[in-house]
């Protein structure tokens, strides 16, 4: 398990929260949706963002510092798959779920809400998670993921290719 002080150690560039639908988010995140494979859609966003949804899931994209663009998404269930592009400098884009938060600058990860856990998968780059509100965080490296709950530890693991296939078969890769 590997420990973080802060947010400020890991950069993040974006949080998501989507909720489902076009009409649901706000009305200028510079985002434009279109369905895809195995049901999904997909948001692309003028800052680089990629954002895809599965069927069903509950989000909504957020724009904090009123800019025009997205730096967030709270997601509240089912999954999605972010794609931030490395740039220097800026806030980090941030996944905010009822467990957990999940922030970075540059990379490919995907955030599951299902009950009471978040689980999260890094594909690309290293992401900081940490339990929403309170403790220390974790950093995941490339294949690397962790179940967040109420309570317990954080614990980094390797994540087999079953569950990496079922996470990204329901997301349409």
């Amino acid at each position: 398990m590997r420990g973080i002080a802060g947010a400020g150690f890991f950069s993040l560039a974006w949080s998501l929260l989507l909720t489902g639908y076009a009409a649901a988010q706000p009305a200028n995140t510079g985002c434009t949706p279109s369905p895809s494979a195995a049901g999904t859609q997909t948001w692309r966003c003028d800052n680089g963002i990629t954002i895809v949804t599965e069927n069903g899931a509950r989000f909504e994209l957020k724009d904090a510092n009123r800019d025009g663009h997205i730096d967030s998404v709270e997601l509240s269930s089912k999954a999605l798959l972010v794609e931030v592009p490395r740039k220097p400098g800026g806030n980090p884009f941030k996944v905010l779920t009822p467990q957990a938060i999940a922030a970075v600058r540059g990379t490919k990860w995907a955030v599951d809400v299902a009950e009471a856990k978040t689980a999260v998968f890094v594909a690309d780059g290293r992401v900081g998670v940490s339990r929403k509100g309170r403790g220390r965080g974790v950093v995941l490296g490339p294949g690397e993921g962790v179940d967040v709950e109420a309570t317990g530890p954080l614990t980094v693991k390797t994540w087999g290719r079953p569950r990496v296939d079922a996470l990204m078969a329901r997301l349409g890769q």
